[in-house]
């Protein structure tokens, strides 16, 4: 298979049985692309941590994929984060994506609980000084809601990857350039690690600005027009493709170092972006060398 650039997904753990057969359906399903890593979400404010944990475990264990778990500082001591850190080593996970994590209240916003971490940057150096793990950051090509300015989220990235973190991932983002830009930034401010553009295929327009909104992330007009028009043509899944497509083939092109797809536990789309984009399912590159 050809590995020109590195490829992850992204999935979240299940909370029901039909959930967890769809999990594991989209883990095969993406399996034979062969990626670098994948990843396992937490839930807004630590909330399915034991359920990560064991997906993240069982993955590992069963599927022969290198996995990272999801770290969050949200409503746990630093002893509770790091003993969630620990018991992914335990189960061969040696991957991390440490994240500040989305409070569980949004109104209130993000509150440090008591001996708990002020902020990933905090949680990066203390994964850090524990050793042996690869660590990944959040990454943010649209301002994040919480940042005073474009160059605050550069800095804050810095400070990140200066407390130890070995690469990042972006939030997702619909104009590519928003991304190249951020990256410019980034190497102007002296960042040398890997910036991995998160990649979101979009399943339903409907629930993805849902998805960008609590994000701040901009929706541009030609692609609000042309989901409607596609929408009225019936044509809304290759409209999503053509243009996820046209996306990772630009980001490519201009040198990113890997593709970071969410996939939200439904592969059928970033399947299709993944053979349009020229990553050979495994089981087909065996049948052409047989």
């Amino acid at each position: 298979m050809t590995k020109d650039f590195e490829l992850s997904f992204e999935f979240f753990p299940p909370k029901s049985l039909a959930a967890s057969f769809r999990l594991w359906s989209a883990v095969e399903t993406l399996q034979v692309f062969d990626p670098d890593f994948v990843s396992i979400t937490y839930g807004a404010g630590g909330s399915t941590r034991d359920l990560t944990c064991s997906a993240a475990g069982v993955i590992a264990q069963n599927y022969g994929m290198p996995v990272a778990g999801h770290l969050t500082c949200v409503d746990a001591t630093r002893e509770e984060t790091l003993s969630v850190a620990r018991g992914y080593a335990a189960k061969g996970v040696r991957r991390v994506v440490a994240l500040r994590g989305d409070a569980s209240d949004p109104e209130a916003g993000f509150q440090p609980v008591k001996d708990g971490f002020a902020g990933s940057v905090e949680l990066v150096k203390a994964l850090a000084d524990l050793g042996n793990f690869d660590i990944a950051v959040g990454a943010y090509p649209n301002r994040h809601p919480d940042a005073t300015s474009d160059t605050s989220d550069v800095d804050h990235l810095k400070a990140k990857f200066d407390a130890g973190a070995d690469r990042a991932i972006s939030q997702f983002f619909f104009e590519v350039e928003d991304f190249l830009r951020f990256r410019d930034r980034c190497v102007a401010a002296g960042i040398t690690q890997p910036i991995i553009p998160g990649v979101l295929p979009i399943e339903n327009w409907a629930k993805t600005k849902k998805f960008a909104a609590p994000c701040a992330i901009p929706i541009p007009y030609w692609m609000e027009e042309g989901f409607r028009h596609a929408a009225a043509a019936d044509t809304e899944r290759l409209f999503a493709t053509a243009i996820c497509t046209e996306a990772c083939d630009t980001l490519l092109r201009e040198g990113v170092d890997g593709l970071h797809f969410y996939t939200l536990n439904d592969p059928t789309l970033t399947a299709d972006v993944c053979r349009a984009i020229g990553r050979t399912p495994r089981h087909l590159e065996l049948q052409a060398s047989a």
